[in-house]
């Protein structure tokens, strides 16, 4: 199969929970960040800034789905973060168990303030 052109595409190219999974970030990005724009980026799913600046993107694999942020956004959050695994900006969310909405909520708009406020770009 040729690399999904859209974040339709994207998903459509998963099935069962990681679908699902993949869908109910999509609606929480699309809620919390209106103004950001879609796109595929190095083949997966971002949402970026009005300026052109990669505000996170999310990628499907196949246990879980990861949301990665800049490594500040995700450092920021430590505390806040001990349930999950984390790398370097990602936060892996394992399929079949509940989306920590407001917790991503939170960590998008961090990472809105701190491209907006503090000009981080992303990696």
């Amino acid at each position: 199969m040729s690399r999904p052109q859209t974040i339709d595409e994207y998903i459509e190219g998963f099935s069962g929970p990681s679908r699902e999974l993949l869908e109910q970030l999509r609606a929480l990005a699309r809620e919390a960040v209106p103004q950001a724009t879609e796109a595929i980026k190095w083949g997966n799913p971002a949402w970026v800034h009005a300026s052109g600046t990669i505000l996170f993107m999310v990628s499907g694999h196949t246990k879980h789905a990861n949301v990665a942020f800049t490594p500040s956004t995700r450092e920021a959050f430590d505390a806040d973060l001990t349930d999950f695994s984390t790398g370097k900006g990602t936060v892996k969310l394992p399929y079949g168990q509940p989306v920590p909405g407001d917790l991503l909520r939170r960590m998008i708009a961090f990472r809105v303030r701190e491209h907006e406020r503090d000009g981080v770009l992303w990696m």
